[in-house]
């Protein structure tokens, strides 16, 4: 008799080897995920200081701003509005925090943060966060 079908432990090994293959592949694709929203944060933080840096220039002083929900962002006091950003707040929230003379900008996600300080001109990286952008 010749029978040209699959028997059962083949069935099971094709479907535990491609169940292993998917498990790396996930891990992976979130690794690499997280490390782009997290190269998103650091481009967001540079973004707002020279943003500041130009709002200093144009009106003699930083602008204080939150930006952490669609709506504040967009508020009279929002980062958006003030600093003429279109930042998305879907990943990160973001906040700056001024001095006469300094301002501090910070991207906060979960455990990560990462926080500007314009007198050290340096990003200064949570130990929650894996990617550590270059000075």
């Amino acid at each position: 008799m010749n029978k040209k079908s699959f028997t059962l432990l083949e069935l099971l090994t094709v479907i535990v080897i491609i169940g292993v293959l998917s498990t790396l592949g996930i891990n992976q694709f979130r690794a690499a995920r997280e490390m782009a929203l997290q190269r998103e944060a650091v481009a967001n933080v540079r973004l707002i200081a020279a943003a500041e840096r130009i709002s200093r220039m144009e009106t003699g002083a930083f602008a204080a701003c939150t930006c952490t929900t669609a709506a504040n962002c967009i508020a009279a006091t929002g980062c958006n509005t003030l600093l003429r950003l279109q930042l998305n707040t879907t990943n990160w929230d973001y906040s700056v925090t001024v001095t006469a003379t300094n301002f501090v900008v910070t991207a906060v996600r979960g455990t990560c943060t990462y926080t500007y300080n314009f007198s050290t001109d340096a990003i200064s990286v949570s130990a929650g966060c894996s990617y550590h952008p270059p000075s």
